[in-house]
Order: structure tokens, then sequence, then C-alpha cells
């Protein structure tokens, strides 16, 4: 087992693989799909994740839009690090370079948990102008109580262990770890395949240090602050059963968006996306008629079949 996600070996059979292309920037070799034609909708996977948290919902979107899905630095397929590492403004600004690299301008960004926070980042820090914004099981504020001290001091203790990575992919490779561990820590039940792909990523120390290493340089604090100042309509899609981001840290920071609104999905969690990813198709491109993004004579995506 190499040391990260190699594209001939990991990465063989990789979802939507004909989309996939490798990109280019000042201090990033990008691995990023693009798909579909319409408006450009970015879509921001969380930590840990990759393209294929995105392999469902994807290709239904991209009957309605142009889709751009990046690997996030540290993450997948994509290699190098931006100036800043692996934080919230570090990445948001790499995210712009690539959009500038592919002349592709959003005008919807799509995020999930913490790729949501970095959408509106990249809004905040006026790297992006789009038109709307979704948070699927959006991490915008910090975690309540003790958590919120305890958990960024625990993950930037793990960054500086150089073992850490090691150790947890190890456990990722201990068969069945994954399946039991995602259900326990998202409050979703995803496909077999789903849980093969985030295993194999896992499995890898380079993955393991990616989640740890944007984990330890999170800053949430200075995001609550300054959720008042976003601007451009919001939609929070969450599940409620989220054991990783609570329903109520949506609603919460739904108070502190003007004119934000949430959707809670019944019966599923973090990963709602990847359990029913029609349903959540459907949202957003209702989200989308609402803003004028699509027409209103656009078929939903809950009408087309997997």
């Amino acid at each position: 087992m190499s040391d990260r996600p190699h594209w001939e070996s990991e990465g063989h059979d990789w979802p939507n693989r004909a989309a996939s292309r490798f990109v280019e920037t000042a201090r990033i070799r990008w691995h990023v799909q693009v798909m579909g034609s319409g408006p450009v909708m970015l879509l921001i996977h969380g930590t840990g994740a990759a393209t294929h948290s995105w392999r469902d919902l994807a290709p239904v979107l991209a009957e309605h839009f142009t889709i751009v899905m990046p690997d996030l630095p540290g993450h997948g397929f994509t290699t190098g690090r931006p100036a800043g590492g692996l934080s919230m403004p570090a990445m948001a600004r790499a995210l712009g370079e690539l959009l500038q690299t592919l002349d592709l301008h959003p005008a919807i960004i799509v995020g999930h948990s913490a790729g949501a926070a970095i959408a509106l980042r990249m809004v905040l820090d006026g790297i992006a102008a789009p038109r709307a914004v979704v948070g699927l099981g959006a991490a915008l504020l910090p975690f309540p109580g003790l958590a919120s001290r305890l958990f960024p001091t625990l993950a930037r203790l793990l960054f500086v262990n150089p073992f850490a990575p090691l150790i947890f992919s190890r456990i990722a490779r201990t068969p069945g770890e994954v399946g039991r561990f995602l259900p326990r820590s998202t409050g979703s039940r995803i496909d077999a395949l789903g849980i093969d792909l985030y295993g194999r990523l896992f499995a890898t120390p380079a993955q393991c240090s990616g989640a740890i290493t944007m984990m330890a340089d999170w800053d949430l604090e200075g995001l609550r602050r300054d959720l008042p100042r976003i601007r451009v309509p919001m939609l929070l899609v969450h599940g409620a059963g989220d054991t990783a981001v609570a329903a109520s840290n949506a609603h919460e920071a739904a108070r502190m968006i003007d004119g934000a609104r949430v959707v809670e999905l019944p019966g599923l969690g973090h990963l709602a996306h990847e359990e029913q990813p029609h349903d959540v198709a459907a949202i957003i491109a209702d989200f989308a008629r609402d803003r004028e993004i699509i027409g209103k004579d656009e078929p939903c995506p809950r009408n087309i079949t997997a």
C-alpha cells in the first residue's frame, strides 16, 4: 500500500472517471472532474472525502449545470499544498486559482460539511461571486461546549505526531472497520461502493494526514463572526439524524445569515447526499430555479432515474 492514493491503483475504477482531468496551478496538481452543461456549479467535498462523495449526485445535477468538482489539497488524487497550508482561507484561495485556470465562474456553490465553510470563505474574501450557496450538512459553527476547545487541540496533537496518519491508515485497512465507523460517526448508511471508496482513501497515510492537517488549522470561530456579513442567498440542507454536525447547528447558522433557509431531511445523516442523491439534487435544483439560475421549465431531477 502506497503512502497516498494513486490514480492507477486506488483510482482505476473511480466513479465518473471519464470526467476526470489533472490541472496544474502554482503549487498544486489538482484532480478535478467536469461534466454537464449549463450554469457552472462548484461542488466542494468535506474533510476526509474526495470527488467520490458526489458520485451519484453530480450526474443528476449535470442535467442542468456544468459541474466542477475537485479533490481538495491533501485529499484524494490532488497533490501539493497551497501557501498557508490547509487552513480555510488557504483552501479558498487555492480553489480560486483553480477556477481561474479553468476559466470557470460558478453561479452556485454547493459545499458539504467543511466544504460549505470553504464556500462561504470564498464569498467573504471576494474569491467567488456566486448567485447562491448550498450547504449540505454544513459545518459552519464551532463544536458546542467543551468540545469546541478539545477538538482543535486534539487535532493539533495528532498533527504534530508523525505516526498518527500511519496508525489511522492501518485501522482503516482492518476488514469491516470503515463500514462500522461511517454509520457511527455520520448517522448515514451508504452503499457498499461508497464504503469501499472511503476505505481505499483512508488506507493511505496521506489521506489521513490531509484530514488531520485540515482539522488542526480550522478557524470556525472566525467564520462564525463573519456569518452576518453573508449577503448571498443561502440554503442549508441537513440530515435530521446527522451525528457529525447536529441539525440544530444549521438552524443556528441560518439565524445569523440574512434570509438563509434550512431544509431538514428525516431519516438521513451527515452523508445525506450519498444516501438520497436524487432527492438532494431536486432540492438544489428547486433552489436554483427560485434564484433564476436555471429556468422554471427545467425538469425536476427527482424524475431522472439512476
